[in-house]
C-alpha cells in the first residue's frame, strides 16, 4: 500500500513477512473499503481501485501520502500477504489482466492477510520462548499456519480464519505471559485510553494487548516488558519513551505513532522517518528581553 519495496523478515522456507509492493498487484489499494477520516482523505468502496493507484500497481502519491491526507496508507502492512497472493496463490495473475479472478483474489486476501499476521506473531513468540512444551506448541502452530497460507483460493475461502486465529491467539497469550514472568505489570488488555495522559501511570511490564492508545501521552514512560500485541498506537506520543524490551511490537505500530531521537526502540525496528529529529525543550523558556524605550 505504501508503493515501495521493503525487505521483509522471513520464517522457515524463506517466507516473507513484510510487504514487497514491487511483486504485488496493488491488492490492498483495491480490495478493502476506505472511509473518509483522519487516516484516509476519501471514501472508497471495497473492490474499487484507489484513484492514486497507477497502471504499474504503484502509488502515484507515495512520497506525499501524509501531506495529501492518507497516513493510513503509510502504516498499513500486509505482512507479505500481498506478494504471496499475487505470485503464489494466483501464480502471477492479477485482477486487471484477468478480471474473472478479481473477486476471488480480493476475498482470498481477506483470509491470507490475517494468516500472515499470525505468522509474524508466532515467529516472534518462538523466538521469545525457551525450549519446552510451549515452544513445541508454538512451532506446531507456526507450521500449520504456514501450510494454510499455501492453500488454493478455494481452500483459503473455505477456511474459518477467525476460529484459527482464536486458537492461535490463546497460544500467543500464554507465550506473552511466559515472557513477562517476573516482569508483569498492570493488566490493561483492551483498555480504552484514547488521549489519556499516562506519563505518571506505571506501565512497566503491562499487558496492553488490544489496548486503544490513540493520541495517548506516553512521553518519557518506561514500558519495560509490556505486551503491545495489537495495541493501537495511532498518534500516540512516544517521545522519550523506552520501548526497548516491549513484546510483540510491530514496525507499523511505530509508524503510526509519534516519537523522537530519544525514543528507545525494540531490537530490529527502525525509527520512522517522520518522527521529530529535533530536541524537545524540557526546561522553562527564557524570558524575552524587554526593549529599552
Amino acid at each position: 500500500m505504501d508503493g515501495g519495496a521493503v525487505g521483509g523478515r522471513t520464517v522457515g522456507g524463506g517466507r516473507e513477512l513484510r510487504a514487497d509492493c514491487s511483486r504485488c498487484a496493488g491488492v490492498c489499494c483495491v480490495a478493502p473499503a476506505f472511509a473518509a477520516s483522519a487516516d484516509f482523505a476519501i471514501d472508497k468502496p471495497a473492490g474499487r481501485p484507489c484513484p492514486n493507484l497507477g497502471a504499474d500497481f504503484r502509488c502515484g502519491i507515495h512520497t506525499e501520502l501524509r501531506q495529501r491526507g492518507f497516513p493510513g496508507c503509510t502504516v498499513f502492512d500486509c505482512f507479505g500477504a500481498g506478494q504471496h497472493l499475487t505470485q503464489h496463490t494466483f501464480a502471477g495473475r492479477d485482477w486487471r489482466t484477468d478480471p474473472a479472478t478479481a473477486q476471488r483474489m480480493f476475498d482470498s486476501f481477506a483470509v491470507l492477510r490475517p494468516l500472515h499476521e499470525l505468522l509474524w506473531y508466532l515467529t516472534e513468540a518462538v523466538r521469545l520462548t525457551p525450549p519446552g512444551p510451549l515452544r513445541d506448541d508454538l512451532t506446531a502452530a507456526l507450521d500449520e499456519t504456514g501450510r494454510l497460507t499455501d492453500g488454493t483460493p478455494s481452500e483459503l475461502l473455505a477456511l474459518d480464519v477467525d476460529a484459527h486465529r482464536d486458537r492461535v491467539n490463546r497460544l500467543l497469550a500464554r507465550a506473552a505471559e511466559h515472557a513477562r514472568s517476573g516482569k508483569a505489570g498492570p493488566d490493561r488488555r483492551g483498555a480504552m485510553l484514547i488521549g489519556v495522559d499516562l506519563r505518571r501511570t506505571p506501565l512497566a511490564g503491562a499487558n496492553l494487548r488490544g489496548a486503544c492508545l490513540i493520541g495517548a501521552d506516553l512521553r518519557g514512560v518506561r514500558l519495560g516488558a509490556a505486551d503491545l500485541t495489537g495495541a493501537d498506537l495511532r498518534g500516540t506520543d512516544l517521545r522519550g519513551a523506552d520501548l526497548g524490551e516491549c513484546l510483540f511490537t510491530h514496525q507499523s505500530q511505530l509508524d503510526a505513532a509519534r516519537g523522537d531521537h530519544r525514543t528507545v526502540l525494540p531490537p530490529g525496528l527502525r525509527r520512522p522517518a517522520h518522527w521529530s529529529l529535533t530536541l524537545t525543550p524540557t526546561g522553562p523558556r527564557p524570558r524575552p528581553r524587554s526593549r529599552r524605550r
